[in-house]
């Protein structure tokens, strides 16, 4: 007669949603819970560098800011009258 404590439970089936192959949801996987280890290892993303900003780019760019920081303050404090 077996105890329940030294009874080994099985870990669920699941179904991957990328590629269709069975695998087994096991605790502390890294990735997506409905995705095979295959399918949940991080995919290649190319590194874009980024260009520097010249100065009229920078104040273009600190302007706008401003102003949306400015209609957000408004919208958030207005009081209705």
């Amino acid at each position: 007669m077996a105890s329940y404590h030294k009874v080994d439970m099985a870990y669920p089936i699941k179904i991957c949603a990328a590629c269709g192959e069975e695998f087994e949801l096991k605790p502390n996987k890294p990735g997506f819970a409905n995705r095979c280890p295959d399918c949940s290892t991080p995919e290649e993303t190319t590194t874009t560098s980024k260009r520097p900003m010249d100065a009229v780019e920078r104040k273009s760019a600190s302007e706008a800011n401003a102003a949306r920081r400015q209609a957000m303050r408004d919208l958030l404090y207005r009081k209705d009258s």
